[in-house]
């Protein structure tokens, strides 16, 4: 009996050996990932990845290249970034939370949640807020147009990067620079001004700050999102580790004023291994309190009049099929990218710090869930 039981311990060590070796080669190969990436790009800073695939027992971040251009900093696998436009996906589960709690119902108009001042303005350029809903923000489906989209904003941050942008400016800029697309549910056009609004209702409903009502929402604490917060809004936590640079086009946005992205449709800071975190957990049913909240949230959506839309959206994230595998997933401005892969049960996140990446954060992406689903 003694001997059988050592061959069996003998066994199961060198299964584990073996899963271990194989593991730190799979590490290896996702730090020449992004080194290559660098290398074959001068362009870019740095690149930060993490996997998380608890079937191959990998929770792993690796970074290259510098964080700050200017004094060659090495980039850090823990560095904070701005997430820009992944904030949207925080921004609708809690929209969800506040649905599970009997707080708002997804098909209410949302003149019933928003401040007199932003109904007027937007009542002003034609829009009917009685029939836009809570489900066409979420969904981007509503036909406001987008104000961080338009050209004269952009040209307004970058003359004045320090500019403390207020929600309502950005929802007069929404009727100042363009006008109502089409009628809510007809169509699909993205539109931050959408989320920002959301952001408004998560605050109304709560009587918090956006900051400390996605925290409370999602709960943060109990998820391990240890580097997670809206910015300006809320401290930065002891234990985040610092933001890095992140560049447009070789300008440092590093002291941009948070304001010009930051009241729902972006905002958050938090690192790669919290953007994982976040989706995996999302997705492993730890964040809803009832599994089928996801399911409303993964619906697709279907347009009247025979409209099809190259955008497959649901509620605060995207649906791709790549290399035939699904996957969930939302990128933001600041080349910051978030996906869960169902078929793998893996997230993967990417922050990519110089703008306008974005092919190459689907790039890394499907060749990570390539190596993964090899192993």
């Amino acid at each position: 009996m003694k001997r059988i039981i050592l061959l069996f311990l003998l066994l199961v060590s060198s299964f584990n050996s073996v899963s271990a070796s194989q593991t730190e080669q799979l590490k290896q190969s996702l730090q020449e990932l992004i080194d290559n990436a660098l290398e074959q790009d001068s362009t870019i800073p740095g690149i930060l990845l993490h996997v998380e695939a608890p079937d191959l027992s990998l929770s792993f971040s690796v970074s290259s290249g510098v964080s700050d251009i200017k004094t060659g900093a090495l980039l850090s696998p823990n560095a904070t970034a701005r997430i820009a436009s992944n904030t949207k996906t925080y921004t609708a589960v809690s929209i969800l939370r506040l649905w599970e709690l009997g707080k708002l119902q997804l098909d209410d108009p949302i003149n019933t949640y928003i401040s007199k001042e932003h109904s007027e303005i937007l009542k002003n350029d034609g829009y009917d807020l009685n029939t836009i809903t809570i489900r066409h923000l979420l969904t981007h489906t509503s036909g406001l147009f987008d104000h961080a989209a338009s050209n004269t904003y952009i040209q307004k941050v970058f003359e004045s990067p320090s500019y403390e942008w207020t929600r309502t400016e950005q929802v007069q800029g929404c009727v100042d620079w363009g006008d109502p697309l089409f009628e809510p549910g007809e169509q699909f056009s993205y539109s931050d001004t959408g989320y920002i609004l959301l952001g408004e209702i998560i605050e109304s409903l709560t009587g918090k700050s956006l900051g400390a009502a996605l925290r409370e929402l999602i709960d943060y604490k109990k998820l391990g999102l240890n580097s997670t917060w809206q910015e300006k809004i809320e401290a930065k936590p002891k234990s985040a580790p610092k933001r890095t640079h992140q560049y447009f086009r070789g300008v440092d946005t590093y002291d941009f004023d948070p304001s010009l992205d930051l009241y729902g449709g972006g905002g958050l800071v938090a690192n790669t291994k919290d953007m994982a975190l976040f989706y995996q957990q999302l997705f492993s049913g730890e964040v809803f309190e009832h599994p089928s909240t996801l399911d409303v949230m993964l619906e697709k959506v279907n347009f009247p009049h025979g409209y099809t839309s190259s955008n497959d959206y649901r509620m605060g994230i995207f649906y791709f099929i790549f290399n035939d595998m699904e996957m969930y997933s939302h990128s933001g401005f600041w080349s910051t990218q978030a996906t869960y892969i169902p078929e793998l049960k893996a997230s993967v996140s990417v922050i990519v710090t110089q703008f306008a990446k974005g092919m190459l954060m689907n790039k890394i992406t499907i060749k990570v869930s390539e190596m993964l689903k090899s192993n």
